[in-house]
């Protein structure tokens, strides 16, 4: 028995000697396996606990995809009139959906019109000057500054009747509230004023959003979150809804080390609710990624190695190549490991040397 242990101290120190995967299973006898320290764990066999949630699940948050949601502001300064809406109504686009009294709208409107009337003029202006100047009446400077004049009345004009459009009205109009509208088919979320209230330019009068599809933000433990794809199935505990991940984040959040998720949910939506929290299960292969202690691998010649212990009556471990998907403190995430293998995770510097032994040891 001495000689053996003196045979196991020495061999770490070899070296010149591949370590290849296509080798035969190392057989152990059970001296051998306390004289080594060789302990194992079965992969998948405890899951991490997390405060609020279910073993195996994580926690996301309901959202509106940002294309689906509008805010509708109050385009000039105003009272409110009427409010034809509240939150939670389903409104279509172009309905009314509130009223605002606005002096600064009647100001835009008048100023739009006398815009008009300038530029209407001055190209009248201009045309006749452009008559006299072909008939040798008048000089081609006078011509110039009268068309100069012309295109200044226009690009006035111009501005001011987009800022009419900008506010919701049209050249034209004069007098009268400033209808507001929505300005997309969908849900009302959110009021932002009271009727009769005073509102300034840019004020939140309704947040509406459509509501379907949704996304769901979910985070992830990075170690998790480095061993998953876009399109993996996302299933909703409690709820019979099913959605995909569509993005996996870049970056870490400092303060919960976990990674930011976004899954879509197209059917169903309707269940869910904006800013609801639920717990979510993502879907995956048990030979996908699985999470290993770092002390289970080695390395030899730009190679990673798992010893996972195969299945019979007598005590053999199978030297596997694994490649190393993520790391997180003492954890790695590697592949070619399946749910419910065996792997040593302590003793394994005494394994690798064993298979590091010339062929033909005693």
């Amino acid at each position: 028995m001495l000689k053996k242990r003196l045979y196991f101290l020495v061999f770490p120190l070899v070296v010149g000697f591949n370590l290849v995967a296509a080798v035969e299973p190392l057989s152990l006898l059970p001296a051998q396996i306390k004289s080594l320290g060789i302990e194992t764990v079965t992969v998948g066999e405890r899951g991490e606990e997390r405060p609020g949630a279910r073993n195996g699940t994580l926690p996301a948050r309901v959202l509106v995809p940002n294309e689906q949601m509008r805010v509708l502001t109050a385009p000039v300064g105003g009272r409110v009139e009427m409010l034809a809406v509240a939150p939670g109504s389903t409104v279509k686009r172009g309905q009314v959906v509130a009223r605002l009294a606005s002096p600064q709208a009647l100001e835009l409107q008048r100023d739009a019109l006398q815009s008009a009337s300038q530029a209407s003029l001055m190209q009248q202006n201009l045309t006749r000057d452009e008559q006299l100047f072909a008939e040798g009446l008048i000089a081609e400077s006078r011509v110039q500054a009268t068309r100069s004049a012309a295109l200044q009345a226009s690009a006035q004009a111009n501005e001011r009747r987009q800022g009419l459009a900008l506010a919701g009205m049209a050249v034209g109009q004069l007098g009268g509230p400033l209808m507001l509208v929505a300005p997309i088919d969908g849900v009302v979320l959110e009021q932002g004023v009271q009727l009769g209230q005073r509102v300034e330019t840019s004020a939140l009068i309704y947040r509406i959003a459509k509501l379907s599809p949704l996304w769901l933000e979910i985070q992830a433990p990075l170690d998790l979150a480095s061993g998953l794809r876009e399109g993996l199935a996302v299933t909703l505990i409690d709820h019979d809804v099913q959605g995909k991940l569509i993005a996996i984040g870049r970056s870490v959040d400092p303060a919960s080390q976990t990674v930011l998720l976004r899954a879509l949910v197209s059917q169903g939506a309707e269940k869910l609710t904006p800013g609801q929290v639920i717990e979510v299960e993502i879907a995956r292969a048990n030979n996908v990624h699985q999470r290993l202690p770092a002390t289970a691998l080695v390395r030899h010649a730009g190679k990673v190695y798992a010893f996972v212990q195969m299945a019979g009556d007598d005590i053999r471990f199978e030297p596997r190549p694994v490649r190393v998907i993520g790391q997180g403190g003492d954890t790695v995430q590697v592949d070619n490991i399946r749910v419910g293998e065996r792997v040593a995770v302590k003793g394994v510097s005494g394994l690798k040397a064993m298979l590091m032994a010339p062929a033909g040891r005693d």
